[in-house]
């Protein structure tokens, strides 16, 4: 998905900014972890840094600790955040609250702080269109995340590669059960 949101954005950035697929390596195993930079073309001043968040990054540990030290840098900063938040099994990150929704998208603007946008959506929502803030006065990009999260779905061919008849994990509620069901026998995927 990060890939998908840095080509999206590119050409909607251009000249006067790059993006920047940057990755972030945890002490203790080593893994990494690939997140957004956007960047004056001039100066390579970061303006925005956008997050995916992982299990890595949301569950109880090291990958936690560290990622919230990371965060609390740039908040602390002039650098705009966003942050989306697609993993439902996973508690959401404490900026965003205890509102009751399965997945969340934050933007925090510098000059706003301590205020935030908070976009909260559930699984029978579409996922809103949100900007990404640059300087003050500038226009703007916009992501389009269903439609991009969609096109990967069908690129990556994972109609084919997900076993439908398997419950997902975690459970979902009656009505969204009721909903996925229907929704994948229309596809003809159950």
């Amino acid at each position: 998905m990060i890939t998908a949101i840095a080509n999206d954005l590119a050409p909607q950035i251009r000249p006067k900014y790059i993006v920047a697929i940057e990755e972030r390596v945890y002490e203790v195993n080593g893994d990494t972890e690939g997140y957004l930079e956007i960047r004056v073309v001039e100066t390579e001043e970061v303006i925005t840094i956008i997050e995916v968040l992982s299990p890595k990054n949301k569950q109880v540990g090291v990958g936690r600790l560290q990622y919230e030290t990371k965060r609390l840098q740039i908040l602390g900063n002039a650098t705009h955040l966003v942050e989306i938040d697609l993993l439902r099994q996973v508690n959401p990150r404490p900026m965003l609250g205890k509102i009751p929704t399965h997945y969340r998208i934050v933007i925090s603007q510098s000059e706003t702080r301590p205020n935030a946008k908070l976009y909260g959506f559930n699984l029978q929502d579409q996922i809103p269109e949100f900007l990404v803030p640059l300087r003050d006065g500038e226009a703007e990009p916009r992501i389009k995340l269903n439609l991009l999260l969609s096109e990967i779905y069908d690129q990556g061919g994972y109609d084919l590669r997900i076993n439908y008849r398997r419950p997902p994990i975690p459970n979902l509620s009656e009505s969204d059960t009721a909903w996925v069901n229907e929704l994948l026998h229309q596809q003809g995927l159950k």
